[in-house]
């Protein structure tokens, strides 16, 4: 039975994460380190003390995220529970070529960092917009927001799981669409807390930026098959896998194409790395024969060990 490894995306951070890992496993403390001293100054101490408006900074949440759910991989892997596949969630994919050797740790903890920081940039705060669009689908979605771009840009950028999109782009965009997909018939359509419309095209100045931070870094081959947020293919090589990075900071998540390639290539079993449950809850509106696990702290470890090697 092969197992995917998951890794969440930004949204997931809760002041406090990976704390119990830290004090419980040597190895968690080396990758605390190792990140504190890559990035300058101590990503650990946000994590763990807060405040949560620093934990919420683009910059912040996403070496946090990407460290905690690294330390998860290991976890499992010391524990004799290895994957045979991985896929990540936006910042998500960083961590799962972490894991299947395509990037070196430190090298992704400051990549990510800087990925946060132009994300923000690339739109000035109060310009851009995200909106969650619940039970609605995505053609509809699609076809409303190029309507809505009359009035300013706005696209589907996250296809997560069936009756779950997320839309984004520029402020009036965004109202325009949520208002025409309410009376289109969603259930629900929210603009989001974020402060950037993450995956846009509005997002290019940050993808090109990015472009130039990855000519810095060495990408190996993945050691195992490693799902594309850009085309929900698996990927193994350097050079794709590099394209691959760059062009998913402007464009959608193919979350849904993401899951089912993972399944095709023979997964059952799902283990969410990181902090949260949302993967797994959009594995149960993607298929609901999936095994789906999570680990995000020492109870949640154990629960999932224990089922895993019975």
């Amino acid at each position: 039975m092969k197992t995917a490894f998951v890794f969440p995306g930004q949204g997931a951070q809760v002041v406090g994460m990976g704390k119990e890992f830290y004090d419980n496993f040597d190895f968690a403390k080396k990758f605390f380190d190792e990140a504190d001293d890559a990035l300058g100054y101590s990503i650990s101490k946000i994590c763990f003390e807060g405040s949560e408006e620093d934990l919420k900074l683009t910059a912040n949440t996403q070496p946090a995220i990407l460290v905690v759910s690294v330390i998860v991989n290991e976890i499992l892997n010391s524990e004799g529970v290895m994957s045979s596949i991985a896929g990540g969630h936006s910042l998500g994919e960083y961590s799962a070529l972490v894991a299947a050797g395509s990037l070196k740790f430190s090298d992704a903890v400051v990549l990510v960092h800087k990925r946060g920081k132009f994300m923000q940039e690339a739109v000035p705060v109060g310009e851009g917009a995200m909106a969650a669009i619940l039970g609605l689908d995505d053609d509809t979605i699609i076809k409303v927001c190029e309507e809505a771009s009359a009035v300013g840009e706005v696209q589907a950028v996250n296809f997560n799981c069936p009756g779950q999109t997320v839309i984004a782009g520029k402020v009036a965009g965004v109202e325009a669409a949520v208002a025409k997909l309410k009376s289109a018939g969603a259930k629900k359509a929210v603009i989001l807390p974020v402060s950037a419309p993450f995956h846009s095209t509005l997002m290019a100045p940050a993808a090109k930026k990015l472009a130039a931070e990855l000519e810095t870094v060495q990408i190996n081959d993945a050691a195992f098959p490693v799902a594309a947020n850009f085309n929900g293919e698996l990927e193994t090589e350097a050079s794709v896998i590099k394209n691959n990075l760059i062009l998913q900071a402007d464009h959608p998540v193919k979350w849904i194409a993401c899951v089912e390639a993972m399944k095709n290539f023979g997964a059952e079993i799902f283990v969410e790395c990181g902090v949260g449950k949302t993967l797994c809850g959009f594995n149960r509106r993607i298929d609901k024969k999936i095994r789906s696990f999570n680990v995000e702290d020492m109870e949640s470890l154990k629960k999932t060990l224990d089922t895993l090697q019975e």
